[in-house]
């Protein structure tokens, strides 16, 4: 409680600027831990969707089937399942232009590509805002804390005998906007560095689908041609 009231204190004493400093560390705080709650949901979501789709594909269920099951949600389509329904619906479009197997297999892995490279775009949404927050949040605190302690030392010139007493609360709110900027960088820093390993496993995980999807479609291709 008596931290609390000595900070209250503190952020009320300060100059104009070390607390608009401080309320814009305190709102970068706020930000990217929604955005972490956020993030941590949508990739966790995301794997446990690839997980189960996964399993569903390797059961040995029929291909087609597994299309029309995926056509009747393609609204809600997600990961692998994407890309999976986007890849077998451009195959059967060429299939059925009669388009030879290397165009068949080379248009479908492009379009597989595609919906990929829109999934990694999904899951690293509010990403570089996190590595922003997480480089420059110190920065901003240290900017507030030499205003700080350079507003403490002018007040000091002014009187002819200085006590610690005097230079003390100065710098102590000045040092507060470092420690804001800490507060906000860290968290920041360990989420995005988490969340951009995870979204690197996710995309090997989806890319290594689609080659083997890929296969698939090729010993289908060539089994239907003999």
């Amino acid at each position: 409680m008596h931290a609390e009231i000595s900070f209250l204190g503190l952020f009320l004493q300060a100059s104009l600027l070390v607390k608009l400093v401080m309320l814009l560390l305190m709102g970068m705080s706020i930000l990217s831990w929604a955005m972490i709650i956020n993030r941590r949901k949508i990739l966790t979501t995301a794997q446990n969707d690839s997980t189960q789709f996964e399993d569903k594909f390797w059961s040995g269920s029929d291909l087609s089937r597994l299309y029309h099951e995926s056509n009747a949600r393609r609204d809600n389509l997600a990961g692998m399942e994407q890309i999976f329904y986007a890849g077998f619906k451009e195959f059967v479009r060429l299939q059925k232009q009669g388009r030879s197997q290397e165009s068949m297999l080379e248009g479908t892995y492009r379009t597989m590509r595609v919906a990929l490279s829109r999934e990694v775009d999904r899951l690293e949404t509010n990403l570089s805002m996190l590595a922003t927050i997480g480089s420059i949040s110190p920065y901003i605190g240290l900017f507030g804390t030499v205003w700080g302690i350079m507003n403490a030392f002018i007040a000091l010139a002014e009187v002819q005998q200085a006590t610690l007493s005097m230079v003390a609360p100065g710098i102590a709110e000045a040092l507060i906007a470092t420690a804001l900027g800490l507060f906000a960088a860290i968290p920041a820093v360990i989420a995005y560095n988490r969340f951009s390993y995870q979204v690197e496993r996710q995309e090997n995980h989806l890319a290594n689908f689609m080659d083997e999807f890929s296969t698939i479609l090729n010993r289908q291709v060539a089994a239907g041609s003999h």
